[in-house]
């Protein structure tokens, strides 16, 4: 049994490298709607058999419970901490592997994530998924607490080893709509770019983004 773990911080703490792109309420409004294209492609994703969101923001508890996902409680307010309790929640319930998945990767489709589960072969290991700037954009851990969570500047290398001196094996996994998370004013410049015709990418259209980008 797989399941998957959305974090997602409190929204008026969210993005706050986009602030001089976007104000506060745009930003949120991206959140959200990038939870939505992830949560969809989850969704669609036939290897996966639970799907939870862990946040201490009751809106973005509502938007998770609203599209069919588990609205975990966040008592940590901190993202490893956090998904170590939502990693501890599946495993106590039968969970042989743990995806964590950031909510900022509004690019992904389904297929993805089922060529990443489907690449583990392993009883005791991680696929891992490396964003652009060589952090970890999707981390599948078999079993669930196998390693702790790294997340941050430069966690894919901080992953990969602590992984091998837990003797674990390692796989990497490079996919297009796992490789662009929105965290500065030219990955929303990428995502506007980019073909689709997702939620995120309609509203960063209707926002301008590019001409924003232009006179920052």
């Amino acid at each position: 049994m797989t399941a998957v773990i959305i974090p997602v911080k409190a929204l008026p703490l969210a993005k706050s490298r986009l602030g001089t792109l976007l104000s506060g309420p745009e930003r949120q409004a991206l959140v959200l709607a990038m939870l939505g294209d992830v949560l969809a492609a989850v969704g669609a994703a036939r290897s996966i058999d639970h799907i939870g969101v862990i946040s201490a923001d009751p809106t973005v508890l509502a938007q998770a419970a609203a599209c069919g996902a588990q609205a975990l409680p966040d008592n940590a307010r901190d993202l490893n901490a956090a998904l170590t309790q939502a990693a501890t929640h599946y495993a106590a319930r039968g969970a042989d592997a743990v995806l964590a998945l950031p909510a900022d990767i509004p690019l992904v489709h389904a297929r993805e994530i089922d060529d990443l589960t489907a690449a583990r072969a392993m009883a005791r290991g991680i696929v891992i998924a490396p964003s652009r700037d060589g952090g970890t954009n999707a981390l599948l851990t078999c079993p669930p607490l196998a390693l702790p969570y790294l997340f941050g500047v430069g966690s894919q290398a901080r992953h990969i080893a602590v992984a091998h001196e837990h003797g674990l094996e390692v796989r990497e996994f490079r996919t297009p709509g796992m490789e662009l998370d929105v965290d500065r004013p030219d990955d929303l410049l990428l995502l506007a770019e980019a073909d689709g015709e997702t939620e995120t990418q309609r509203l960063v259209r209707e926002l301008c983004v590019a001409e924003r980008v232009m006179c920052v």
